[in-house]
C-alpha cells in the first residue's frame, strides 16, 4: 500500500538518536535547545520553543496570549481538530471563517465581513488562527492588516508549512503574527517522531511558552517569590503549566532532519509539478498556485470533478484503496464533527468548506516517494476515470 504520507529517516538520523541515547541527557539536554537553534535561524524568528506537539503548541500559545473564558478563537473549518480544540482548552469559544475556494485556507473576504458582523454585536476575537493548509500559506499580510484594525491576535497554524515561504519570507519568521507553531508529526515535512514548536519575536511570550511547557515553574529569580533565608527555593511554581517538553531522543532526530529540509520541500515541490502536469487532463482540479507563495507541499489534494466524470468521491477513494494507492482526505470540516455540531454548529454554516471536503482526495506526496510509485499512483487514477 502506498500511503499518502510518510516520514524519510535515514542512517544519519538514527545515529544521532543512538548517539543521545548513550549520552547522559534523554529529555532536557543539549539538543533540545540546538533544535531550537536551528529551526528559529532557518526561519528567521527571535525565539522558539519546542514541546512534545503542535497540539501543545497550540494550547500554550492560546495561553500565552491569555485566551480565556468569554474570549472568542477563530479559525479555519478545513484544517484538523486541534485548531480549534485548543481555545476549548482554555475555556474560551470557537466560531470558524470559511475558506478561500482556490486556496483552500481562511479567506481574508469571508474574515473581513465576519469581523464587521462581529464588531456591531460586540464579539469580536480575541485570537484568530489561520491555517496554511497543504502546506500553502495564508495571505499573512491581509490579515495580520485586520488585527491591526479590529484588535485581535495571530497564532499561525503552520503545521503544515515548515520551508514554505510567503512573499520572499519564510513562514515562521512571524512577520505577520504574534506566534507560529509547526507540526514534526511523522507524515509532516519533518519528524521528531511527535513534537511540534512555537516560534515568536516576542521575549515575554517565550518566557511564558518556555514556562507553560514545564508545569508553570521559572528559576529566575526576579520572577520568584520571596521566602525564608534559610530554605532552599531554587524553582518555584508561578502559574498553572503542563509538561509538554521535548526530550532530546526526539530533538535529535529533529536536528538531523533539519540539514535536509530545504531538500525535502524541493523534492516534494519536484512530485507536486509531475502531479500537475499529468492529471492535467483528467477531470480534477489540481491545487492553485498563489502568487508569491512557494508551498512546502505537505499535501497534494485533488478535487474531483464528478459532473464530467460520473465517478463520485466516494468511487474514486474507494477504488484507489482497493488498488493499493492509500489516499487520504484532508479534511473532514471541523464544525461538521460531532462534538462542534453538539455546541450548535450545522451542515451549511460555511459551505466552500463543505463542497471542498465533498470532491476532495489527498493523493500520496513525501520526499521518499519514489518515480515508480508516483507513475503508479498517476496510472491507476487515470484507470479509474477511464
Amino acid at each position: 500500500m502506498i500511503p499518502y504520507g510518510k516520514q524519510d529517516v535515514t542512517q544519519a538520523d538514527i545515529d544521532c538518536v543512538v548517539e543521545v541515547l548513550k549520552s547522559d541527557f534523554l529529555t532536557q539536554g543539549p539538543l533540545v535547545p540546538q533544535f531550537e537553534e536551528a529551526v528559529k535561524a532557518h526561519v528567521g524568528a527571535k525565539h522558539a520553543v519546542a514541546v512534545n506537539s503542535a497540539t501543545s503548541a497550540l494550547h500554550i500559545a492560546c495561553m500565552a496570549l491569555d485566551l480565556g473564558p468569554g474570549d472568542w478563537l477563530w479559525t479555519s473549518p478545513n484544517t484538523f481538530v486541534a485548531s480549534a480544540n485548543c481555545a476549548l482548552y482554555c475555556g474560551a469559544q470557537v466560531d470558524f471563517v470559511d475558506i478561500d475556494p482556490r486556496t483552500y485556507t481562511l479567506c481574508p473576504k469571508a474574515l473581513e465581513a465576519k469581523l464587521q458582523q462581529a464588531e456591531k454585536e460586540g464579539r469580536l476575537p480575541k485570537i484568530v488562527i489561520p491555517v496554511h493548509f497543504a502546506g500553502q500559506p495564508c495571505d499573512m499580510s491581509t490579515i495580520h492588516a485586520m488585527s491591526e484594525k479590529y484588535g485581535f491576535k495571530i497564532i499561525e497554524d503552520a503545521s503544515h508549512a515548515i520551508g514554505a515561504t510567503y512573499n520572499d519570507i519564510k513562514v515562521g519568521c512571524c512577520a505577520h503574527s504574534d506566534i507560529t507553531v509547526f507540526s514534526f508529526h511523522p507524515v509532516k515535512i519533518i519528524t521528531t517522531g511527535e513534537g511540534g514548536m512555537a516560534t515568536t519575536n516576542n521575549s515575554e511570550l517565550a518566557e511564558r511558552l518556555i514556562r507553560l511547557r514545564t508545569h508553570g515553574i521559572t528559576s529566575k529569580s526576579e520572577l520568584m517569590q520571596a521566602r525564608p533565608v534559610n530554605e532552599i527555593w531554587n524553582y518555584q511554581q508561578i502559574e498553572l503549566g503542563f509538561n509538554y517538553r521535548m526530550t532530546d531522543i526526539q530533538a535529535a532526530l529533529g536536528v538531523s532532519q533539519m540539514g535536509r529540509l530545504d531538500a525535502f520541500v524541493e523534492r516534494r515541490s519536484e512530485i507536486a509539478a509531475e502531479y500537475d502536469r499529468a492529471l492535467a487532463i483528467l477531470p480534477v482540479v489540481i491545487p492553485w498556485r498563489q502568487l508569491g507563495v512557494c508551498s512546502s507541499y505537505h499535501l497534494y489534494s485533488i478535487r474531483i470533478r464528478e459532473s464530467s466524470c460520473g465517478k463520485t468521491q466516494r468511487q474514486v477513494y474507494d477504488s484507489m484503496r482497493k488498488k493499493g494507492v492509500a489516499v487520504n482526505l484532508h479534511y473532514i470540516p471541523v464544525h461538521r464533527q460531532p462534538y462542534y455540531e453538539a455546541m450548535g454548529f450545522k451542515k451549511g454554516d460555511f459551505p466552500i468548506a463543505e463542497e471542498y471536503y465533498a470532491n476532495a482526495l489527498s493523493l500520496p506526496i513525501y520526499s521518499n516517494l519514489s518515480k515508480s510509485d508516483q507513475s503508479y499512483v498517476i496510472q491507476t487514477l487515470k484507470g479509474i476515470f477511464k
